[in-house]
């Protein structure tokens, strides 16, 4: 009852070899996951390998990379039906400079609007912007969130929980101790598993694979005191249930 709520299966390290990915992945356990569409050449590459049996697609674009983001909003508004959630997007500011960051909150504000217009959720990429990015959501009074590899303070983490976002676990937790600490503060309540394949592997370089988040989950168990099963099965149900995914 693995799931990876958040990977790039058309990354050219995975795209290469998708059926040996793939395979791997059901044989360690997963039963879905979530691919996530960078720009929309590459949103259209997502939802062409999307089977909706074992991968469903989620439409974004990168907040460091917006030349072109009318696109996707658009593939987006068109392709509802086809898509499981809105993102990645979001804000970036470790990447740029401060000139940038202005046109980062106003296109990731469209972006809320859309995913809150479409009533799915918006999968959040916060690198060095995590308060930011949470005061937004929470000023735009959006509930169906899930906060990818979030890099903030647990205290802002914390302030979104109470409000039923989510936050996806990746394995790097495995080499990260901010990773760590927020773990053991969150709810289990609050929590899903997540790769972000073909990069957060548990060693740093490595090439990383969805079936990894296995790792994610062992390092929660051990850090909540619970057993793997148990993470497993809530972080399953919480996928489900946020993705509305037929099982």
């Amino acid at each position: 009852m693995l799931t990876d709520v958040h990977c790039h299966l058309t990354a050219p390290e995975l795209l290469q070899c998708l059926s040996e990915v793939i395979k791997s992945s059901i044989e360690s356990g997963l039963r879905f996951l979530v691919t996530s569409g960078l720009g929309y050449e590459d949103c259209l590459r997502a939802l062409e390998i999307s089977d909706y049996k074992f991968i469903y697609p989620s439409l974004g674009i990168a907040p460091y990379d917006l030349e072109g983001y009318e696109e996707v909003f658009s593939l987006i508004e068109r392709e509802r039906d086809r898509i499981v959630a809105v993102g990645e997007v979001g804000l970036d500011f470790w990447r740029g400079g401060r000139g940038e960051w202005d046109l980062q909150r106003k296109v990731f504000e469209e972006f809320i609007e859309l995913a809150k217009s479409l009533d799915i959720p918006i999968v959040v990429h916060s690198r060095s912007a995590g308060k930011y990015a949470i005061e937004m959501l929470l000023k735009h009074q959006v509930n169906r969130v899930i906060m990818h590899a979030f890099d903030g303070r647990a205290s802002y983490a914390l302030k979104a929980a109470e409000r039923g976002f989510m936050f996806s676990v990746p394995p790097s937790i495995a080499r990260s101790p901010q990773k760590q600490r927020l773990v053991k503060v969150l709810s289990l309540d609050n929590m899903l598993l997540e790769s972000d394949a073909p990069v957060l592997a548990p060693i740093l370089n490595e090439v990383n694979y969805p079936k990894n988040v296995k790792v994610s989950a062992e390092w929660i168990s051990r850090l909540k005191e619970v057993s793997f099963e148990k993470v497993v099965e809530r972080t399953y149900h919480n996928a489900v249930e946020l993705f509305e995914i037929r099982v």
